[in-house]
């Protein structure tokens, strides 16, 4: 299943994309597993609380967010958002498998610099079952509005 917001963004911009079905994961790094996927190509969505509102932070799903670095770049204080967050802003999606596009859940994005420059990259699409697949660069245009920067660390 694709989240209804998801697939009309993609769609609207004509960027082309398969979807990929795999074997239940509830994890990140369970799904690139079960999926045969690299790690580091598969974009994880955490969603950031700020004063103002949710921020979507992407990195690869075998990173995670240094909130340090984050706040540093962003000139902001932040936290990890709390599930229920996460239900309302991705209320068309399973809880815990957010799509890592924010522009299609009008949430300000910021993406690590490591998931740019990639030649395949693969992201949720809504279920714990289903991945999106793009060109490295076709995902790249697809995020270039987002701010980018260096703000993950390995597990």
């Amino acid at each position: 299943m694709i989240s209804a917001r998801l697939k009309h963004h993609l769609d609207s911009l004509g960027l082309p994309y398969d979807m990929i079905r795999h074997p239940y994961s509830a994890t990140a790094a369970e799904c690139a597993e079960v999926a045969h996927i690299p790690g580091d190509h598969l974009a994880k969505s955490v969603l950031i609380h700020m004063e103002d509102g949710p921020l979507l932070a992407v990195i690869p799903s075998d990173q995670k967010v240094d909130l340090h670095k984050l706040q540093s770049l962003l000139q902001r204080r932040l936290g990890l958002a709390p599930e229920y967050e996460l239900d309302q802003v991705f209320d068309d999606c399973d809880t815990g498998a957010a799509p890592c596009i924010g522009a299609a859940f009008m949430l300000p994005t910021v993406i690590d610099d490591s998931m740019s420059g990639l030649d395949r990259v693969w992201f949720e699409a809504g279920d714990h079952k289903t991945l999106v697949e793009m060109r490295g660069a076709d995902f790249d245009e697809l995020m270039q509005p987002a701010k980018h920067g260096s703000f993950c660390t390995r597990h």
